[in-house]
């Protein structure tokens, strides 16, 4: 493993801000200290350091790729990934701001790039808590507050005012499905992820929801005047509120313009993965939060087309959901849930979503 000693990060710092930078602590975040070495780092780790320049203290996460899996293997596939980061997140409303883009070379110092072997970005620290909180306490049996309903309107508005910057580039709309199939972070690496056989799931489960999907592909190939500014991984982990209904958000993922159903599924299937970890099925306050997101999210949008694109959205997501290797813990029965859940959507020609238990049942 990995070690980041101060006197790197502080030479780094000072040829990025300035000589007067001076690192005042660093680590992983909530555990941040002012020592010397920070032993047994991990890429993939986000690290927080907070500096002065000048009379100005600041904080910024210092961010990385883990090696692995899910089309990361290889040094440049990371890089990839860190160099779109960098390039695009600025570019989308209330998402914090990239400072920098590097790497680290063999012997861990901090470059600005000819010598890289591994690529970090630099992000603005933004103060919040993550929105899976809020489903969590209403999971947990907790009252439906004004605050939860504002909270559900303000995300579907902000989506379906990103969403309506399009773009008119037929190849890209196309690209951006074939990547919804075959991205190793999407469907293809998902299945390919799944042990061999791991309770009810067998290789023709997955090999049939593989080609459903990919007929979903065919069938949306022609619809390129969707194609839209989107986040592309907006899930409630990677949205931080503070008072009210004032937000930011993380970690865009994958492409600048997609398909907006791509980021209504991995929300609002977030509402039913709770409420299902509960109850079962989708009910109580995580139900009313479910649909109005959909009702506040179409009205804005005016895309009564969006339930009509769904279904491999909805099937990716649910993957990742019922993975053995995301969430170890979950029962035999809660993943047969999703498992119905995805193969029932994929067979509908349109996402209804008052019809979201039905689709749970067997």
């Amino acid at each position: 493993m990995p070690t980041l000693k101060k006197q790197s990060l502080e030479r780094y710092l000072r040829g990025r801000f300035g000589p007067t930078a001076t690192l005042l602590t660093y680590g992983v975040i909530g555990k941040e200290s002012s020592q010397g070495t920070y032993k047994q780092y991990g890429y993939g780790t986000p690290v927080k350091l907070t500096f002065q320049v000048g009379r100005k203290i600041q904080s910024a996460v210092l961010e990385t790729m883990k090696p692995g899996p899910f089309g990361h293997e290889h040094p440049a596939d990371r890089a990839q990934a860190i160099l779109w980061d960098y390039d695009s997140y600025g570019r989308l409303p209330r998402h914090v701001n990239a400072l920098d883009v590097g790497a680290f070379t063999d012997d861990r110092q901090l470059i600005s790039v000819a010598q890289a072997r591994e690529f970090f970005v630099l992000t603005q620290w933004t103060e919040g808590a993550s929105y899976h909180l809020d489903l969590e306490r209403l999971a947990k049996g907790g009252r439906l507050r004004k605050q939860d309903r504002e909270r559900t309107m303000a995300l579907a508005r902000y989506l379906s005012e990103i969403h309506a910057r399009k773009r008119r580039d037929p190849a890209l709309y196309r690209r951006r499905l074939r990547e919804l199939i075959g991205h190793g972070e999407c469907i293809m690496g998902l299945t390919d992820s799944y042990p061999d056989r791991y309770e009810f799931i067998s290789a023709d489960l997955l090999r049939g929801v593989e080609e459903a999907c990919n007929r979903w592909r065919w069938r949306l190939r022609g619809e390129t005047q969707r194609l839209s500014q989107v986040h592309g991984d907006f899930h409630p982990w990677n949205v931080l509120f503070r008072k009210g209904a004032d937000f930011s958000v993380l970690d865009r993922s994958r492409g600048e313009w997609g398909e907006p159903a791509d980021d209504v599924t991995s929300m609002t299937i977030n509402y039913l993965f709770f409420s299902l970890c509960r109850w079962g099925d989708l009910r109580g306050p995580l139900e009313v939060l479910f649909r109005l997101f959909w009702e506040t999210y179409m009205e804005a949008s005016e895309d009564n087309d969006v339930t009509g694109a769904a279904a491999p959205f909805f099937a990716f997501r649910g993957l990742v959901l019922a993975s053995p290797v995301w969430y170890p813990k979950l029962s035999v029965e809660m993943r047969q849930t999703i498992f119905r859940f995805i193969e029932h959507v994929l067979d509908e020609p349109r996402f209804d979503p008052s019809r979201v238990n039905e689709y749970c049942r067997g």
